[in-house]
């Protein structure tokens, strides 16, 4: 049971178990911001009555904006000790998103990050007619400043709200199968739920510091922030730019990631490595690759693997044996080389989380023959987000781990929707505490993924292992999450580029890519006629060759369809950066009901194009 009954109760028992202790830190700001635990728990409680001055009354809507900082900390739960509602949004997302966001939420009072997204939104202000206009830094805006915020608050004889656990305590807008966003309604108790049970995948004590790179208005971020404050931690934000030096000058003992980050560390410790003389490089590649052996056969010993699943006491025997012959040199890989690598992320790093995606398996390996202990979460924006981590007692690597505490996870037939056993792949449900609410002012769309036993239909693919691990092998629905953790609907954009004369058919790949790719299937007529008016004939790959004839390999055709993805995936309204399309490969082979790549009614069947061209997309994104 909950000793708390909402997520702002936490922070007067923080500032009186550290009051002293640093909470929140920015380094890069200027001048750089440190705020104690008692000076975070002042600024949340000055901000509530600010608010509660200047009308907000409970289960009120706020629109919050802004981007990570402490000051987006203090007015999230600022909002929430005064008893509304916050609608999170990152300040550089599309600002007709922002538009739909803040009517559809019917929110009544607005907070920007900067006085410069104040200027961008001054069309849509008119219509908005918030009550209250909040600018967290800076001066000279119309709004008022976060100063003055604090300044009515201290003239203001605050009223605590009755908050309950089924009290709702956000809105985060996650985008759906039409491309309208969705807004998730997220309760206190959801919300309490994970920080009250990540401690199965971080242990953090009081005063370890953790460096922050997420969006903390994104839903895993922000939870993954909750629970770290929570246990008394340092936090310190980082950026883009400066989390690789942030890295060694402040040693985190924890990191919440997304795959993009983990893949991008291991690329700077690669390209140090290929930067060698080659003797030297010969031999850490030789080192990495026996450590490979070693960690494999350390699994089976462990009866830590999924290949196989559960492992017969002779195979685990034979993996203990081949990981003792092999720990001599795998320690002396470690002098020479993965020593190198702990330091690179600050050399005390005591647990990395990544979620948002699936970590490659050959990250997976890397990270585990070096030392450093990265455990995979699984969840959604609907879920709070998580549903599943890998266990510091249990990291099974390639799995998205065992349950939270309270969580359910049952893999079912697609189609029957009946219960399957161990290892069979099916659909992923869930069902615990951290579920939703529902979609605000979506009823229908929050009936087609919660049946009537709670049951969340997570839109995922996958099996469970005999001792509960959950393993994800693709995706039922057709989002596309990016390593840097970016949810694409591929529908409209597919959609654009079907504009293009020479485009037949088109599916957009990249799950758990840096990138956007695709594959097409060129439109033979148009293609043959524009090669002909270039003065050229163009076979493809089942007709008889012709000599000096272009075919799809050919530059000047590359180039072609380069040019068009660009023109017709860009030529649509808040086209974002992450959307652009960067490899593809042209089929020669149309998507047919002939060949099981067509529905009866004639949909695209993304699952059989994924595996059947599985390889194809493997070397794409090499």
């Amino acid at each position: 049971m909950s000793p708390w009954s909402a997520l702002p109760d936490l922070w007067p028992e923080l500032a009186q178990k550290f009051p002293t202790h640093i909470a929140l830190e920015e380094p890069h700001r200027q001048p750089p911001v440190r705020l104690t635990y008692g000076e975070l728990a002042q600024q949340i409680q000055g901000f509530a009555q600010g608010l509660q001055a200047l009308g907000l009354q409970p289960g009120e809507r706020v629109a919050l904006f802004a981007d990570n900082s402490s000051r987006w900390m203090i007015a999230d739960q600022g909002i929430m000790r005064a008893g509304g509602v916050d609608v999170v949004r990152g300040a550089q997302a599309p600002l007709e998103e922002l538009d739909f966001i803040y009517r559809n939420s019917e929110s009544s009072f607005l907070v920007v990050d900067t006085p410069d997204l104040l200027k961008r939104l001054a069309g849509y202000l008119g219509a908005w007619q918030p009550r209250a206009v909040i600018v967290l830094w800076g001066e000279g805006a119309d709004g008022l400043s976060f100063d003055q915020v604090m300044q009515r608050g201290e003239q203001w004889e605050f009223k605590p709200p009755h908050l309950e656990p089924e009290s709702l305590a956000t809105l985060l807008y996650t985008s759906g199968t039409t491309g309208k966003p969705k807004g998730v309604m997220l309760s206190h108790g959801n919300l309490l739920h994970q920080v009250q049970n990540l401690h199965v995948v971080f242990t953090p004590q009081p005063g370890n510091i953790a460096l922050s790179l997420l969006p903390t208005w994104h839903t895993y971020g922000r939870s993954g922030e909750y629970f770290l404050l929570s246990q008394g931690i340092h936090q310190i934000y980082s950026t883009l730019r400066h989390f690789k030096q942030d890295l060694t000058k402040y040693k985190p003992h924890h990191i919440v990631g997304v795959p993009r980050m983990w893949e991008s560390i291991y690329e700077g410790v690669e390209r140090e490595f290929r930067q060698q003389p080659p003797g030297k490089q010969k031999l850490i590649w030789g080192l990495i690759g026996i450590s490979k052996r070693y960690i494999t056969g350390k699994r089976l010993w462990q009866g830590l693997t999924l290949e196989p699943v559960a492992p017969s006491p002779l195979q685990r025997l034979g993996g203990g044996l081949v990981a003792l012959c092999l720990w001599p040199l795998h320690r002396l890989g470690d002098a020479l080389v993965y020593r190198k690598v702990r330091q690179a992320v600050g050399g005390r790093l005591k647990e990395g989380a990544s979620g948002g995606g699936a970590l490659a398996r050959y990250l997976d390996d890397f990270y585990e023959l070096a030392g450093l202990t990265i455990l995979v979460g699984y969840g959604l924006t609907e879920t709070s987000p998580v549903l599943t981590a890998r266990w510091v007692t249990r990291n099974l690597r390639y799995s998205a781990g065992l349950p939270l505490p309270g969580t359910e996870i049952k893999v079912v037939d697609p189609e029957t929707r009946q219960p399957l056993p161990a290892t069979h792949k099916g659909l992923v449900l869930a069902r615990g505490p951290q579920l939703m609410k529902g979609y605000y002012r979506n009823p229908e769309a929050t009936a087609k993924v919660v049946d009537d036993q709670g049951w969340f239909d997570t839109g995922d693919l996958g099996w469970v292992t005999p001792k509960g691990d959950l393993v994800l092998t693709g995706r039922a629905k057709d989002t596309i999450v990016l390593s840097s953790g970016e949810n694409i609907e591929p529908q409209p954009i597919e959609d654009a580029c079907l504009q293009s004369p020479y485009i037949s058919q088109i599916i957009l790949v990249g799950q758990d890519a840096r990138q956007l790719g695709c594959l097409i299937v060129p439109n033979e007529t148009a293609l043959k006629a524009w090669a002909q008016a270039q003065g050229h004939t163009l076979t493809m790959p089942q007709e008889e060759p012709v000599p000096g004839a272009w075919t799809l390999d050919t530059p000047e055709v590359l180039e072609l369809y380069r040019v068009e993805l660009k023109t017709h995936s860009q030529n649509r309204p808040s086209v974002r950066p992450f959307e652009q399309i960067g490899p593809f490969r042209l089929l020669a082979e149309p998507f047919t009901i002939e060949n099981g790549l067509m529905t009866q009614t004639l949909k695209i069947k993304r699952n059989q194009v994924m595996e059947r061209y599985q390889d194809v997309i493997q070397e794409m994104f090499k």
